[in-house]
């Protein structure tokens, strides 16, 4: 059987905690084995992937292997942030949309609570 594929697209920090539940759900529900996730964050959601005082970092770590979390490179100009102020498990991409777009065209599904 092939691997269910999705793109969960978060852009703003307050939904956080309801992006990651989601994530966490879906690997209870279907199975990590069954599974192929991506979190692409741009906007301000970025910021919970940041290395220093991150609420949301035993999270994070708990789902690093089997999420690819990446980051938007024009988010993180924007709001000035380095590749080293990320966590270590963390992708940047050169844009999150266009991330986006290029799973939905290989036909992952997309999912933006």
């Amino acid at each position: 059987m092939d691997k269910y594929k999705v793109v969960f697209h978060i852009d703003e920090q307050f939904k956080a905690s309801l992006v990651l539940h989601n994530i966490s759900n879906l690997i209870t529900d279907i199975g990590g084995d069954n599974l192929n996730i991506e979190m692409v964050a741009n906007g301000d959601a970025v910021k919970i992937l940041l290395r220093n005082s991150n609420e949301f970092a035993l999270m994070l770590k708990e789902l690093e292997e089997q999420v690819v979390f990446c980051v938007c490179a024009n988010a993180m100009r924007h709001l000035e942030i380095k590749k080293d102020d990320l966590l270590d498990f963390v992708i940047i991409v050169t844009s999150g949309v266009g991330e986006i777009v290029k799973k939905q065209v290989a036909g992952w599904a997309y999912i933006r609570p």
